[in-house]
């Protein structure tokens, strides 16, 4: 959707901007916006966003021949035949006005946000679980897609942007949803798609070099995520990881109520590791004075770390930690995130949404710590500036690495790779196989028992690396028998 509207009463931006300068009226009062002038429909207001490729400032004049009857922009513009509205920050302010056009429905839901460099998707799951389990209503918009507590719709970004998430969560407001998930990227928080909002809980996962494509620098990256907390409710809970650095260094700054969580530094909650395997993990779980064990099916550190954050949340809620246990235990996969395929094989084998230099890495640690065998790693050409971060952390920590091709878009799959072995000392345990069908396959053939393989995908929802595995992996053992 790229409309916003509402018909229950006018809106005016006068009251709701009152850093705008209106030019050629004195208020403007939408009933609709967009920021698409190619569906614009007349007596829309046209936002003029600024973008990556294009300046919605250079088509004012289409979406005024298309009926737009006023314009919110950030420069003056002369000789317009509508009303126009100068504000700082059109993102921000076109965030604001997507809000309220759809009744402000984050004011009358339990929104809980999530940023970070990693874990949004999973804590997401694991949030969403715990609430389930203590019988609320929960809609979800993140990666794996909108759910506006009737009806799934696929995810177009990770955070949709204004114009649609403001109906979207008007529609969990509909459907009697009483908490919402949200994951909140680094480009969202850029972008001000979360303009308008109220957050109830916001949680900062952890913040890593990766994802800077966005900022000028790590420090606007790491600045750009401490606004999450910027949204928080007068009376709304932080939750931070007291472990990441820069992330608890937020806290220094906010001075609302917080729940920190940790493994090695004190916290407010924290998890002792007990063991580890390939298909499952246990740790105790310590809040206060009660300590309980927890098992899931889900392996690795990061993993833990999300749990905990689902846990702190589940306390600002006041649930008990043993319905706060069934519901991090309810979660046996999340798609793509170290998800295990079992076909019945003498080895291990995980796809994971691993395409930075620290997911990699944090993913194959992971796998290290319950993998008595070999470590092979299918690792592929993205097409960004960390190419070679990857290969330095595939050769660091996996014994054979295959390179391949993973959505390389417009550029050369073979440039790419070359670009990645720029990371290696050696090439002695690297194997180039551009096809990915092709390089899946051979891994899977080189392995043995007690090796754990791990595909590595740029794709949120790896189901064609499923896919591909699995066939193989039934034809191997309808051939043994």
């Amino acid at each position: 959707m790229r409309t916003c509207s509402v018909t229950d009463r006018l809106l005016s931006l006068r009251a709701l901007l009152p850093e705008a300068e209106f030019i050629g009226a004195d208020d403007i009062r939408p009933l609709r916006c967009t920021s698409d002038s190619r569906r614009v429909r007349p007596g829309d207001l046209f936002a003029a966003l600024p973008g990556d490729r294009y300046d919605g400032h250079q088509f004012i004049a289409e979406a005024i021949q298309r009926g737009a009857t006023s314009v919110l922009c950030e420069r003056p513009q002369s000789g317009l035949s509508v009303p126009c509205g100068v504000v700082p920050h059109v993102h921000h302010a076109y965030g604001r006005i997507c809000q309220a056009l759809a009744g402000n429905p984050s004011f009358k839901l339990k929104l809980i946000g999530i940023t970070g460099s990693h874990g949004k998707t999973t804590t997401s799951c694991l949030i969403a679980s715990v609430l389930l389990k203590a019988g609320y209503r929960v809609g979800v918009a993140g990666t794996l897609g909108y759910f506006d507590g009737q009806e799934v719709e696929p995810a177009t970004h990770t955070t949709p942007p204004a114009e649609t998430l403001a109906p979207l969560l008007a529609r969990m407001v509909t459907n009697e949803c009483t908490h919402a998930m949200l994951e909140v990227s680094n480009r969202a928080l850029a972008q001000s798609h979360i303009a308008g909002l109220r957050l109830d809980v916001a949680c900062v996962t952890n913040v890593s070099r990766d994802h800077l494509d966005d900022h000028n620098s790590l420090q606007d990256y790491r600045l750009a995520k401490s606004k999450l907390l910027d949204y928080l409710a007068p009376e709304g809970f932080a939750v931070v990881n007291a472990d990441d650095a820069i992330a608890a260094g937020y806290l220094r700054h906010f001075h609302g109520p917080a729940l920190t969580i940790g493994i090695r530094n004190p916290a407010e909650i924290m998890a002792t590791p007990v063991e580890q395997f390939p298909s499952e993990q246990t740790f105790l779980l310590t809040a206060g004075s009660e300590t309980v064990p927890v098992r899931t099916r889900m392996i690795g550190k990061h993993h833990i770390y999300n749990c905990l954050t689902a846990t702190a949340v589940g306390l600002t809620y006041g649930l008990d930690l043993a319905t706060v246990v069934r519901g991090l235990e309810s979660v046996d996969y999340v798609p793509g995130r170290l998800q295990r395929i079992e076909c019945g094989q003498p080895f291990s084998v995980f796809i994971d949404y691993a395409h930075t230099p620290d997911a990699l890495a944090s993913s194959l640690r992971a796998l290290r710590n319950v993998t008595n065998g070999r470590l092979i790693c299918v690792s592929g050409a993205v097409g960004d500036h960390n190419q070679p971060l990857m290969g330095r952390q595939a050769e660091k920590l996996a014994d054979c690495t295959v390179l391949t091709s993973d959505n390389p878009q417009h550029e050369d799959p073979r440039e790419i790779v070359t670009e990645i072995l720029e990371g290696f000392q050696k090439t002695t345990a690297t194997q180039v196989i551009i096809d990915r069908s092709e390089a899946i396959h051979w891994a899977l053939a080189q392995a043995q028992p007690g090796d754990c393989l791990l595909i590595a995908s740029n794709k949120r929802i790896a189901l064609d690396d499923q896919q591909i595995a699995e066939d193989w992996l039934y034809a191997q053992a309808e051939e043994r028998t």
